[in-house]
């Protein structure tokens, strides 16, 4: 039998943080720029919105004005909010008719809705149709009236134009603000009488419910008001998995590795600033590799009509089903919501379980690379991104090795680390910087007045979630700007790129990312471009490219054999370069789209592969605009036996144009 006490208020931004899994700084994330960030600027006669895009080329950011009436020309390439999980719940037609009939058994008289976190204004519609408050009825309702909270200005300029379509623009007042900005008497005439909401993650509680529902009942609705959801419970289920504990168990992971090298020596835990994490994931990928110890159990249950406490604590007695070991009580987690006091219950996971689990980096490709380094390493080195494991090897494997650190995301965090690792592995800070100050370009003064043999780097685990293979390429660009202070016959770590593609087919993924039309008889097709959705597009478009990890997208299918599209030298500086390739269809099966990802190169025969079979890997998916039938010869009748794909590279923005051509 085995006890848990369990408290939310404990365990910020999720319920069930019950596995330590640790993210180190070897993979620093949390210290680069996010790829997107959004803000606005009021004025009395307008409201304009500010998009902050980084140059994947060089790390810069700027901040880029955003009209309402710019052309598609002078919009940004990317739709605003491709990334976002906006689209995948609007196609969840579950989700969306749970909803629907929860809000029409719940509002059945004229009253003061609120909505929280509008998003495009779905909720509010429904709440305003089930009042009367449609274009459709002809009577008025003095009383009915529905506010729209939604703090992200880009869906709040989204959700208008969704209103405008439905002819609901008059019906729904929508508020540019986060819900514990909003006065009564200001923002609202009077208390809400009915809340309506999604503010729920995959985890219940990780967008901040917990304090959001503290103060909209305290301030903002009635007493005993009505709520959709009514009521939601999380259920965990103890798992053991040999593989996910390897995943994320650097300490004997690195025991077993026998090269000499320690990036978690004793006493650094507090420099490497361990810390907690967890990651939803779809654990159908991984049925095979876990095995379950427990019944499901409830954890907790939460009433959205009542106020939640801050501070809640529960016992549970888990009772052991099967042998195994679960290491740090790592948690299988579930939850339901009961959307009405009829029993309206929706599983937001139904088609999608999420097992919480932490994850780090995968191993270093330089593991089976050291060997042939040690033979080759200069006088004069370069690290030019935020591996930590590089600089550490080159000092360890040559005495005689100065290493320059560039850093750029980590600058002094990964200064104090190399200091407090240096006597573990044998070497003196007096042959290892880090530049505390960069300009764009090294000179000579830097590298003093040596010149580099070694330029290194590990582009394939760079910092940012949400960004596509080909933006790893600013470490092409890094070298290029570092090119004067290169000797002639440099070492190039890696060496080259090859942009790789297959055909797959993708069905989940399709569903979800695909355009959306009528959800519950409200038209969101004008969302369509914004969202980035990228099937069932017309003819004369196309979707962008996604970054996605191809192991967690559901049910797939390779339908091709891998081809090669194009490669990226770094031996010379960045150029433009294209390439194109005939994908030809191997299996029979529902084309869906293709997946493209880099191979590294570094050296002639050692390759380190990003590719769909690869789990520490996001790839990009390119979506067809329609699904074919494809097959080989022999297999199957198909709409067509081949795809051709064209790939081209701007190296001034970064940018990867993709085309298709079906034979």
């Amino acid at each position: 039998m085995l006890s848990l006490f369990l408290e939310p208020r404990l365990l910020p931004n999720r319920l069930l943080s019950l596995c330590s899994l640790f993210t180190i700084l070897k993979n620093p994330s949390s210290f680069q720029f996010k790829s997107r960030a959004v803000r606005n600027m009021s004025s009395d006669s307008a409201q304009r919105m500010f998009q902050l895009k980084l140059d994947p080329l060089t790390g810069n950011s700027e901040w880029v004005v955003i009209e309402e009436n710019q052309t598609p020309e002078e919009k940004t390439k990317e739709p605003l909010l491709a990334t976002t999980s906006y689209l995948d719940m609007l196609n969840d037609s579950h989700r969306n008719r749970a909803f629907r009939q929860a809000i029409d058994k719940t509002i059945t008289k004229p009253c003061h809705v609120l909505d929280i976190g509008a998003g495009t204004g779905l909720l509010s519609m429904m709440a305003a149709r089930a009042m009367g408050l449609d274009d459709s009825s002809t009577s008025y309702c003095p009383k009915g009236k529905v506010t729209a909270c939604e703090s992200y200005l880009p869906m709040v300029k989204l959700m208008r134009k969704v209103l405008r379509a439905n002819g609901m623009d008059k019906k729904v007042r929508v508020i540019n603000k986060r819900s514990d900005e909003l006065e009564v008497g200001i923002d609202m005439s009077s208390r809400a009488d009915v809340l309506v909401s999604e503010i729920l993650d995959s985890e219940l509680l990780g967008e901040g419910l917990i304090p959001t529902l503290q103060h909209a009942h305290d301030n903002l609705l009635v007493e005993n008001p009505q709520t959709v959801p009514y009521r939601a419970t999380t259920y965990g289920q103890l798992v053991e998995s040999p593989y996910l504990r390897k995943l994320h168990d650097l300490i004997n992971n690195e025991a077993k590795a026998l090269d000499g090298i320690y990036l978690v020596p004793n006493g650094v835990h507090s420099i490497l600033q361990i810390k907690e994490q967890q990651f939803a994931m779809h654990c159908d990928a991984m049925k095979e590799e876990f095995k379950l110890l427990s019944e499901p159990f409830k954890v907790f249950d939460f009433e959205f009509w009542k106020r939640p406490e801050s501070n809640r604590k529960t016992e549970v007695c888990i009772k052991a089903t099967n042998d195994g070991g679960c290491f740090n009580l790592t948690m299988k987690e579930q939850f339901f919501i009961v959307l009405d006091q009829n029993g309206l219950v929706i599983n937001p996971n139904h088609s999608s379980p999420v097992w919480e689990i932490g994850v780090t980096t995968g191993n270093s490709a330089f593991g089976s690379y050291q060997r042939k380094l040690k033979q080759k390493v200069s006088p004069m080195c370069i690290v030019v991104d935020d591996s930590l494991f590089l600089p550490i090897a080159i000092a360890s494997l040559s005495k005689s090795a100065h290493v320059i650190a560039l850093f750029p995301g980590l600058r002094e965090k990964g200064t104090h680390y190399l200091q407090a690792v240096a006597s573990s592995n044998l070497y003196s800070m007096d042959r290892l910087e880090v530049l505390r100050t960069r300009n764009q370009q090294l000179t000579m003064e830097d590298t003093h007045q040596t010149k580099v043999g070694l330029f290194v780097g590990e582009p394939f685990y760079y910092g940012n979630e949400n960004v596509l293979p080909w933006r790893n390429l600013r470490f092409w660009k890094e070298r290029t700007m570092l090119d004067s202070v290169l000797s002639k016959d440099v070492l190039i770590v890696p060496c080259k790129g090859i942009l790789r593609a297959c055909a797959m087919s993708l069905p989940d993924f399709w569903r979800s990312h695909r355009c959306l039309q009528e959800i519950e008889g409200f038209d969101h097709s004008v969302a369509n471009s914004t969202l980035g959705a990228c099937g069932d597009l017309p003819a004369d478009e196309e979707g962008p490219c996604l970054p996605f990890p191809i192991w967690q997208c559901g049910e797939s299918k390779r339908l091709s054999d891998t081809v090669s599209i194009m490669e990226f030298d770094f031996l010379k500086p960045i150029s433009s370069c294209a390439g194109t390739a005939q994908v030809e269809f191997t299996e029979s099966g529902i084309c869906h789209g293709f997946v493209l990802w880099i191979d590294w190169m570094m050296d002639s025969s050692t390759e380190l592969s990003t590719g769909p079979d690869k789990r520490y890997w996001k790839q990009a998916v390119k979506l067809l605009n329609k699904p074919v039938a494809a097959g080989s010869q022999g297999l199957t009748l198909a709409d067509c036996s081949s795809i051709e794909i064209k790939a081209s590279f701007d190296p001034s923005s970064g940018d990867l144009n993709i085309k298709y051509v079906f034979f």
